[in-house]
């Protein structure tokens, strides 16, 4: 696949920007580095909107398994193959159906060192003995700490040439002793476990925008629904079902991760009983109106870009899912000022808490 081939391909369009592509050219190191071994079965792990699984079947991959952890890539990777490529593909989780005798991995390198561990460890214990992993990423956005986390999983690990601004990794002779497990902390303050898998943001601690929500929780009118929206490793619902044993609470995201995350969260606090964990984008199978409280700390990025939209989009469906006179409490960053966007996406906003860092606003459905 040319990088002209490459341009047709398209991001979701929820976040359409002129500045934001649906592929880079550590995409295309990739595949050029893959060579030959394309001729095949292969796996893709961690491709943005289809670049990798696409480009894999136009030079020649007969099947590719992917795993992309934002719901949001997976609907783009249908979009953009509609019609354009022989082959065939198939979305599995991050499991060891995934990299079963896998003998070729392109990998897209995480942020996380953690997520790159976890994904290190499950591709040594489950692919073929021969397999070779071809790693890769923007410079900027790569250290030699990821070196060092493929050494812990794999025999021999390579650097390629730097190719405009991207640079690759590519791992053999797997480890197969090796293992991660999900991290598990006790936070004693709020008498919960937090469980977090390798990709979730923030791992087993709780970030201060989630701490300021978290407190202001005790305030919030009594529900019999609520939705903890991008619920990250789930401890807003936890929190909640812990407040009110009676409602019905969801933990609901669009990343794998988080939702593995937040369902062994509910387990490890016996709350499995009353949180639902979803995977879904921006809570759209939940019904319109049926909701009487929506907590929400949203992203402000995409990757590496930052981007309202992102908030915008759950704004937008918080003002959905809630019956009016529902109630949206969120947590931001002060700088960004959104409650003029609340006040018109939901309605009347007023301030809870502010700090030099974090506002905290309870929003009334109109």
């Amino acid at each position: 696949m040319s990088e002209l081939e490459f341009d047709s391909l398209r991001r979701w369009p929820d976040l359409e920007s002129p500045d934001l592509r649906a592929w880079d050219t550590a995409d295309t190191l990739i595949l050029d580095e893959a060579g030959a071994r394309l001729r095949g079965a292969v796996v893709v792990i961690g491709d943005e909107y289809g670049a990798l699984t696409l480009g894999a079947l136009g030079r020649g991959a007969t099947h590719v398994r992917v795993h992309q952890d934002r719901l949001s890539g997976e609907l783009a990777l249908h979009a953009n193959s509609e019609g354009s490529f022989e082959g065939s593909f198939e979305s599995l989780p991050l499991t060891p159906e995934l990299v079963d005798g896998a003998t070729l991995v392109l990998l897209r390198l995480p942020r996380s060192l953690d997520a790159l561990d976890e994904i290190a460890a499950l591709i040594a214990r489950h692919a073929s003995p021969d397999v070779v992993v071809v790693a890769g990423g923007r410079i900027k956005h790569m250290t030699v700490t990821m070196n060092e986390v493929l050494r812990r999983h794999f025999g021999t690990v390579d650097v390629t040439h730097a190719r405009q601004k991207s640079r690759g990794l590519i791992a053999r002779q797997p480890l197969t002793g090796t293992l991660t497990e999900p991290r598990r902390k006790f936070h004693a303050d709020l008498g919960l476990w937090v469980v977090a898998t390798g990709g979730v943001f923030a791992g087993t601690s709780i970030d201060i925008g989630t701490r300021a929500l978290l407190g202001s929780l005790d305030r919030v009118a009594p529900f019999e629904s609520a939705v903890d929206l991008g619920c990250g490793t789930g401890i807003l619902a936890a929190a909640l079902a812990r407040q009110n044993p009676t409602a019905s609470v969801l933990a609901t995201d669009e990343s794998a991760a988080a939702v593995a995350s937040a369902t062994l969260t509910a387990l490890a606090n016996d709350l499995a009983v009353t949180v639902t964990v979803t995977r879904d984008d921006a809570a759209s199978t939940v019904a319109k109106r049926s909701v009487d409280l929506v907590v929400l700390n949203p992203p402000f990025h995409t990757g590496a870009a930052v981007h309202s939209g992102v908030s915008t989009k759950l704004f937008e469906a918080a003002t959905r899912m809630l019956r009016p006179g529902g109630e949206l409490w969120t947590v931001f960053n002060s700088h960004l000022d959104y409650r003029p966007t609340l006040e018109r996406i939901i309605g009347g906003t007023r301030q809870i808490e502010r700090t030099p860092k974090f506002t905290v606003t309870l929003s009334r459905k109109r």
